[in-house]
């Protein structure tokens, strides 16, 4: 008898079957539908690439000048935990002296047997020669009073500058801390912007530098002209010229006074000079960093940050400004620049630009410090 079996089924077989070739042709056709007519995410216009850096390279100036106030904190407590540290170690170094001190008494007037005065009277049959010792021995006790006392002080002063200096060592500890994240917040911007300038395409690159060559106007050519200099100039004692724009050389523009000039002059003599966030000098610059260079030059000293130079002297509208003038820009005061006359600056804008000159608008105009 011949063995009969089952025809063996696709474990899709039947209505199963049929359903799942339903819906894999359906899925075919769908993805087909989806490959033709999709489209690619749009790419950003030059204008809304130039746009984006620009505000990343905003908040990279915002955090940099909050780095610049956290260093300046920084290094300020670190100055007075170290003066605080080497305090504490003279006082500690005569406070041992002073024990070494009082521990020779003690050895003295025990080989001598440190007997009562009433005694050495009793013991001895000389009342000159025990007059005479009594003497010795009270001038003797008030030395070691003097120098209980002398210990005493010093261990006290120990003391409290060994509490103040771990005051200041914690505040350093959380300015350096404010420091790094500060830092870290620099470096984040500054990578995002790369990042959006490294998706453009050749073309694409060169219209945006082109863009960027536009907005730096005259600046840009000035600066490169003043790279290749000497790096020197010479100004007459309250005279500034402004530099040439398309419309050739302006007339000579007069500084308030001779501080104000000697400042303009070495904000021009930084011409072409990178632009380096954190940085004030000799060889590139931060906004802040470029200001306060060119008025140390001038005789003064400035604070370190732009939120704090624009109350460093007597704020002036902005149809009174003067050549030497700090004008500040956004509404965070987040940048700087020297004015120079005839409605323009030198600043150092943003990484990429060197140090160069400008026009106010270029950025939201936010107000102006008169300074020297």
């Amino acid at each position: 008898m011949a063995a009969h079996r089952k025809p063996r089924q696709s474990p899709l077989g039947g209505q199963a079957g049929r359903t799942a070739a339903t819906l894999a042709l359906a899925s075919a056709a769908t993805a087909t539908l989806f490959e033709g007519s999709g489209h690619a995410e749009p790419r950003p216009t030059t204008a809304q690439v130039k746009e984006k850096v620009d505000r990343l390279y905003e908040e990279a100036e915002v955090a940099t000048e909050r780095y610049n106030g956290a260093k300046e904190k920084a290094d300020e407590a670190r100055t007075a935990f170290e003066r605080l540290r080497d305090e504490a170690a003279r006082r500690t170094q005569r406070l041992n002296t002073a024990r070494d001190g009082l521990g020779a008494m003690a050895a003295a007037q025990y080989r001598s047997g440190g007997l009562d005065p009433a005694v050495q009277l009793a013991l001895t049959s000389n009342p000159d020669q025990y007059l005479e010792r009594a003497a010795l021995a009270e001038r003797a006790g008030e030395r070691q009073a003097a120098a209980v006392s002398a210990v005493r002080r010093e261990l006290a002063a120990v003391r409290q500058l060994r509490a103040e200096s771990t005051g200041r060592l914690d505040t350093l500890r959380g300015h350096e801390t404010e420091l790094r994240r500060q830092k870290a917040a620099v470096l984040g911007k500054l990578q995002a912007a790369r990042t959006v300038l490294a998706r453009l395409t050749a073309e694409e690159r060169a219209r945006y530098e082109a863009a960027e060559a536009g907005r730096d106007g005259s600046g840009a050519s000035a600066g490169n002209s003043a790279a290749g200099g000497t790096g020197t100039a010479t100004a007459a004692p309250a005279t500034a010229r402004a530099d040439r724009s398309s419309g050739g050389d302006r007339a000579p523009v007069t500084a308030p006074n001779g501080r104000a000039a000697e400042a303009v002059s070495f904000a021009r003599a930084q011409l072409g000079k990178p632009y380096v966030w954190g940085a004030t000098g000799p060889s590139a610059f931060d906004c802040s960093g470029l200001t306060q260079a060119a008025w140390r030059a001038a005789g003064v000293s400035l604070p370190r940050t732009t939120y704090t130079q624009i109350n460093a002297g007597r704020r002036v509208s902005r149809s009174q400004l003067a050549p030497g003038d700090l004008v500040f820009f956004y509404s965070g005061i987040s940048h700087v620049g020297l004015y120079i006359g005839g409605g323009q600056m030198i600043h150092a804008p943003r990484p990429g630009a060197p140090v160069r000159v400008a026009p106010l608008d270029e950025m939201p105009f936010a107000g102006a410090t008169r300074v020297g």
